[in-house]
């Protein structure tokens, strides 16, 4: 079973910056693609920030320039730095991992327990 664990969350005034990790656990998987993901208040889901497996990137038109993701193989950790903040960035973050196992061309997802955003004005 693969588990992912956040952190990295917390509170921060408008202009400031915060990182989240992810870290990765489990037996018997090969990561695809990482990436992060926010809810609003209110709101649906919304992409913020996805690595592939090939290393290339897409970020959410919103945090394009403010924010990176990045990724530590040895660790099987996923990052996503956020410099810039703005209130309206205020949402819990998710991780998500999509892998698969072995051979087969099946792909799996999974998703972190979430970790809470705050940016104050």
């Amino acid at each position: 079973q693969v588990q992912l664990v956040e952190s990295g969350g917390g509170l921060v005034q408008a202009g400031g910056s915060l990182r989240l990790s992810c870290a990765v656990s489990g037996t018997n998987f090969i990561v695809n693609a990482m990436g992060w993901y926010r809810q609003a208040p209110g709101k649906q889901r919304e992409l913020v920030a996805v690595l592939s497996s090939g290393s290339s990137t897409n970020y959410a038109d919103s945090v394009k320039g403010r924010f990176t993701i990045s990724r530590d193989n040895a660790k099987i950790t996923v990052y996503l730095q956020m410099n810039s903040l703005k209130p309206e960035d205020t949402a819990v973050y998710y991780c998500n991992v999509k892998y698969g196992r072995g051979f087969s061309p099946e792909l799996f997802e999974v998703w972190g327990q979430g970790t809470l955003v705050t940016v104050s004005s």
